[in-house]
């Protein structure tokens, strides 16, 4: 099911007065959420699905997901999510996640941005320039 343009500004709207203070508020979150289910309007399947892509999206901008290959302390975890936040002027947080295909170093990503310092990452480099 496709939305047309006026579920998509209204999945558009709803988003905004979700986000308080650069942030998402689980309380507008919610109140958005009585708010379609009191009303239901037209096209609600399609609504809710851009209004939940949108909330994961702007999520996503405040959460780091780090990738490395060895042991990661958690004084790095934290040095990492004080760049970023410095970086992206709102709090971020982060994670670690073991992925055994890197060979040595770090992937961060957040939302959409991707930041690696990785020997793999660097060896496809070098393949691609050659």
């Amino acid at each position: 099911m496709r939305a047309d343009k006026k579920t998509k500004a209204l999945a558009k709207q709803l988003f905004k007065l979700s986000v308080v203070n650069g942030a998402v508020s689980p309380e507008q979150v919610a109140g958005v959420l009585a708010y379609v289910e009191k009303v239901a309007p037209r096209n609600s399947l399609a609504l809710l699905k851009l209004y939940q892509h949108a909330i994961v999206a702007e999520l996503a901008k405040s959460h780091a997901r780090v990738e490395h290959a060895g042991p990661l302390g958690a004084n790095t975890l934290q040095l990492i999510a004080a760049a970023m936040t410095k970086k992206y002027s709102r709090p971020v947080t982060a994670t670690a996640q073991a992925n055994p295909k890197l060979l040595a170093g770090l992937r961060v990503r957040i939302g959409s941005d991707v930041y690696e310092s990785t020997v793999s990452g660097q060896l496809a480099t070098l393949s691609n320039a050659v």
